[in-house]
């Protein structure tokens, strides 16, 4: 075996934990937290993110709509005019 996988065999060997461990886990399971957030707490800020995306989304489509819309009325004025000045040479 090379120099690397002898590193390699003797970091993941099996080795005995130390005499305390179990008494160190279960002490470290007992021991208080500090403050826990609900687990519905996670939920609504989740909620509340989409609901939002959704109503700046919804906006946005409205945005663009508006602006396709005065876009084609500004079209559709101009080919009026351009209609009307064509009738008002024709009609003496």
């Amino acid at each position: 075996m090379d120099w690397l996988e002898e590193e390699l065999h003797r970091a993941l060997a099996r080795k005995e934990p130390s005499p305390d461990f179990a008494a160190r886990v279960s002490a470290a399971a007992r021991r208080p937290r500090g403050f826990v957030l609900p687990r519905w707490v996670p939920a609504a800020a989740a909620i509340f993110v989409i609901a939002g995306g959704s109503m700046a989304y919804r906006r946005h489509q409205g945005i663009v709509a508006k602006e396709q819309v005065m876009l084609a009325m500004r079209l559709t004025a101009g080919k009026l005019n351009r209609i009307q000045a064509h009738v008002r040479e024709v009609r003496p």
